[in-house]
């Protein structure tokens, strides 16, 4: 079973440092271009096969204008695709908006805790997530796929998938860097995902 995911292209509050979460930023120049060219690597890896693949887009601002952007260089119609809800960035609750910099002036011993474990540390806030929860809502998409596909989802989402189909070590999975002018291709099946 074979998944291609794009991370969205960069936004202003990516650019700025800011946790952006589940607030609907859109793209910025940079971050079109980013997926422009995405989508025409993509065509060359997929090329006469794309009628067998399923395109799916978390439904958030930034992650649809990055599919419909890919799928107009790949030559399909830009709409064409479909959303799910599961796909949806982690969301880091009453931090959203703030860079870490800004955080660690007002919550210096939660951020020190978040730090010491990333990936199961709940930010403040009603709604906030860990990747730990992330990764169940993650998994239980990537378990759904039943066909090729093309993906364009959140670093956060990226870092989960590395660690379901990866089973890279927690720690690894919360740090590593997740580019948007890549594409990242798994394996489902032989538990295989990298870089492109």
């Amino acid at each position: 079973m074979l998944i291609y995911v794009i991370r969205h292209g960069q936004t202003d509050w990516n650019a700025e440092g800011r946790l952006q979460g589940q607030k609907d930023i859109d793209l910025n120049d940079y971050g079109r271009s980013q997926a422009t060219a995405n989508g025409e690597e993509l065509s060359g890896l997929i090329d006469d096969r794309v009628a067998e693949f399923d395109f799916v887009s978390s439904p958030m601002a930034r992650t649809r204008a990055t599919m419909e952007l890919a799928r107009k260089a790949m030559g399909l119609p830009p709409k064409d695709y479909r959303t799910d809800e599961r796909l949806r960035e982690l969301s880091f609750g009453d931090w959203e908006g703030f860079t870490l910099k800004e955080v660690r002036q007002s919550e210096p011993e939660r951020l020190a805790a978040r730090k010491a474990e990333k990936w199961g540390f709940i930010p403040p806030g009603d709604d906030a997530e860990s990747y730990e929860i992330l990764s169940w809502r993650v998994g239980a998409w990537l378990q759904s796929v039943t066909q090729p596909t093309v993906c364009v989802c959140h670093g956060g989402v990226i870092r989960t998938l590395f660690r379901l189909v990866g089973d890279m070590p927690e720690d690894e999975a919360a740090t590593i860097p997740i580019p948007q002018d890549r594409i990242l291709v798994i394996n489902r099946d032989e538990k295989r995902i990298g870089w492109i």
